[in-house]
């Protein structure tokens, strides 16, 4: 950095005593790049990508999923190298970046419309992985008792996520060899078991390349539009000295294996049994007890690495935020209302074509919210942030950037024409409008302090 740049970055010791220490910059940059690896393979393990792997099924051919899949997960590194950007550079996440972009009261929007799908997830996804532990104690303990596990599932995931990205780091790092091991395992299972029903049931089907083709990348981009939005939660942990073309190789590398494994195994699965409840399929496929156990174990294992890093943290910033409340009481909180999401409910096998609509449709608002963040950082700002204004609740930023927000309610309206790929459709009617409304609305004036337009 310059030495006017270094000077923006300091902050006045007035806001860093009103600033919750972990929504401060951070100091120590904890992940090399293998940590960074790791990390992101392990969190990306998700039981969702089963049920998007399902949602395919009747819809494309086996090489169009595959490339459906290959696309949404380029889309998605691009995606979070740009909105990581910031809390690369500058140590901050992903709810103070935003304040520029909305205001310090109007930051709540965003954060709320993030944080509601994080949790929702979070809760479908620990449903998923206690029901597999519980599979394994009943078949070694004959214990059964599911809602029970569940709970104990989720209080230990937020155990775990209280130690914050120190604890997080370790885990993903120990966790990524088992991970790619029974993935691999997962795979040759199900295309051993079930290759003559999968091949009568998928590689007859036509598919199309049109809409319902860029529909499916939405899919499965959908499922980590969340974690685009928090690239600067993940991003401020990061060495500085990685370029944005390596962090961009390392997000790929991670996401498009995961994706492309547990993706694949849903499709197979779901079109050779019409199940797309993975603890079900697994713990009837395998002939050997141990191996079912391990595998079992893995969907468990699965599950709190994805929570801790893309489910759970984000939204527990947001709670911060937006409440004042301690890291811990918000990661409570996070875990609290992930049972009253009632996950029970999304792992029916009626309910694959639902989760995917799901998908869509919330992805439909975080576009126009990624839209935003970027013209702002990229175009408006030229990465040239005074972070001083970004702790100032008093400041610049005070109140509601009513440019921010009615530019997300644009380009979701937009994007809800064309549900089927609503998260590329909002992108650019949102960054235009809100380039426009930044340069012409009198009540963002306050907030183009130190932009191009001054």
């Amino acid at each position: 950095m310059t030495t006017m740049e270094n000077k923006m970055t300091e902050i006045d010791q007035v806001y860093i005593d009103r600033a919750k220490p972990e929504l401060l910059p951070t100091k120590e940059r904890i992940m090399d790049n293998l940590s960074y690896l790791a990390a992101f393979l392990g969190g990306c393990v998700s039981i969702g990508t089963f049920s998007m792997g399902a949602s395919l099924i009747g819809v494309l051919n086996l090489t169009q999923a595959i490339l459906a899949m290959a696309i949404g997960c380029s889309v998605i590194a691009i995606a979070l190298v740009l909105s990581g950007s910031a809390g690369h550079k500058y140590g901050i996440p992903f709810t103070v970046q935003a304040r520029s972009s909305f205001g310090f009261r109007g930051v709540k929007i965003p954060g709320f419309l993030r944080g509601i799908p994080a949790i929702v997830w979070f809760g479908f996804q620990s449903w998923v992985g206690a029901g597999a532990i519980n599979v394994s104690l009943k078949t070694i303990f004959g214990f059964d008792n599911l809602p029970l596990v569940f709970v104990l599932f989720t209080v230990l995931q937020v155990i775990l996520a209280i130690n914050g990205f120190h604890g997080i780091k370790w885990l993903e790092n120990i966790s990524v060899v088992f991970i790619i091991g029974i993935l691999g395992y997962m795979f040759y299972t199900v295309y051993t078991k079930y290759g003559v029903e999968v091949a009568a049931t998928i590689t007859n089907i036509k598919g199309t390349w049109g809409l319902p083709f860029w529909g499916g990348t939405t899919a499965f981009l959908g499922i980590y539009s969340t974690m685009i939005l928090n690239g600067s939660d993940y991003s401020r942990e990061l060495k500085r000295e990685t370029k944005p073309a390596m962090t961009g190789s390392l997000y790929w590398l991670s996401i498009l294996p995961a994706t492309l494994f547990m993706g694949l195994i849903g499709l197979m699965v779901s079109g050779a049994t019409g199940n797309n409840d993975p603890v079900a399929v697994f713990s009837t496929a395998m002939d050997n007890q141990f191996l079912t156990i391990m595998t079992l174990m893995f969907v468990a294992f699965a599950q709190v690495t994805t929570n801790v890093l893309n489910n759970i943290v984000p939204p527990v910033y947001v709670l911060m935020d937006t409440f004042h409340l301690s890291y811990k009481k918000s990661a409570i909180l996070v875990g609290i209302l992930s049972i009253c999401t009632f996950p029970w409910l999304l792992v029916r096998p009626e309910s694959a074509g639902g989760l995917s609509l799901f998908v869509q449709i919330y992805s439909a608002f975080l576009g126009p919210i990624f839209a935003v963040l970027v013209v702002d950082y990229f175009i408006i700002r030229k990465k040239k942030l005074n972070l001083n204004d970004y702790y100032n609740a008093d400041g610049a930023f005070k109140g509601v950037n009513w440019a921010g927000v009615i530019a997300i309610i644009g380009g979701s309206i937009v994007s809800l024409f064309f549900v089927q790929i609503s998260w590329y459709a909002s992108l650019l009617p949102t960054g235009l409008l809100y380039y426009f409304l930044m340069k012409n609305m009198k009540k963002a004036a306050p907030f183009r302090k130190g932009t191009i337009f001054e």
